[in-house]
């Protein structure tokens, strides 16, 4: 924007307002989405095995997403030489699916709807929970919409079966995933040392077509060739954990586990995943903003977001 529209319009700094992902616009009505991306919130953390709180993960992350929403001419990246996420690019905030205490079923459905709404719209979902399971019904409503194949960033497996009937917490979406006959197969990125899963775990992963990789594998494969273990064509979903990070770097989440990715470790496999392959949804889970002294968690979170769909708008416009 010039200089002249700037003092006839509103500054609308990032500490004015109501916070939408990114000052973005609120849409109510999910039958009118019109957007290139649009934005749900899940706060359901009723899934949790250890510390709650990530139902205040996506108000906690809006707020930090007006952070990076400074101007609206986009946001130039020097060293790519590159503006991201200029005004041709259309956000938009849909608010949170209802959430029903104690009741993961309706919770979820609720969360489905949203993501089916979005995708109705021809709009890219991006999740904001909320804990992991929330991912079900996120993969639960891509089916009759083609093949996607997993992309999992986390320090935990979560392809636990059943617990004392429990098949649809934290611990179990991505083996609910890889039931589904349109999960073509899981990328799992960060998985490391005491984990929630057993061993059964692993090799029952491995047998339903998963890549599973430390964050000390990762490393020394690099952000090329690890993007590059992801089937070529592959239409990917990526589910992100901010436990996959350090806690160093991301201590506000349930489940913190040490020897995590550092920042630029994710966002340059983000990049080249954009690169590489179409990226048709998105979630991002496990903020717990009660553990996060001075926000850093669900900064990280906001400005990984914001970069990823950068990435991927500009791939997909060439």
């Amino acid at each position: 924007m010039s200089g002249h529209e700037y003092e006839t319009g509103r500054l609308n700094l990032p500490f004015v307002g109501i916070s939408t992902f990114g000052k973005r616009p609120y849409v109510a009505d999910w039958s009118a989405i019109d957007a290139d991306i649009a934005i749900l919130g899940a706060p359901f953390d009723g899934g949790t095995q250890f510390r709650p709180g990530a139902r205040f993960g996506p108000r906690s992350v809006r707020e930090a997403s007006t952070l990076f929403s400074f101007g609206h001419g986009g946001a130039y990246d020097h060293e790519d030489d590159v503006t991201y996420l200029g005004p041709d690019i259309r956000i938009v905030d849909i608010g949170d699916a209802d959430i029903v205490h104690t009741d993961t079923a309706q919770s979820h459905a609720n969360i489905a709807e949203g993501v089916r709404a979005i995708l109705a719209a021809g709009a890219l979902p991006v999740t904001i929970g909320g804990d992991h399971s929330v991912n079900i019904p996120c993969i639960d409503a891509f089916e009759g919409r083609g093949d996607i194949h997993i992309l999992q960033i986390d320090a935990h497996l979560d392809f636990v079966d059943e617990r004392h009937g429990v098949r649809t917490g934290h611990g179990n979406p991505m083996r609910r995933a890889a039931e589904k006959p349109y999960v073509t197969g899981l990328t799992q990125l960060g998985i490391r040392n005491v984990s929630s899963t057993a061993r059964d775990g692993y090799e029952a992963a491995r047998g339903m077509g998963s890549d599973i990789l430390s964050v000390r594998q990762c490393r020394a494969l690099g952000p090329e060739a690890l993007a590059g273990r992801i089937p070529a064509g592959a239409r990917v979903y990526l589910t992100l954990d901010i436990d996959g990070f350090c806690p160093s770097i991301a201590p506000g989440t349930g489940t913190p586990s040490h020897g995590g990715f550092l920042y630029y470790e994710v966002l340059e496999l983000l990049q080249q995943v954009a690169r590489r392959n179409e990226i048709v949804g998105i979630d991002l889970v496990e903020v717990a903003p009660a553990y996060d002294a001075g926000d850093s968690t669900s900064v990280l979170a906001a400005q990984v977001l914001l970069n990823l769909l950068g990435f991927i708008m500009h791939a997909r416009r060439g």
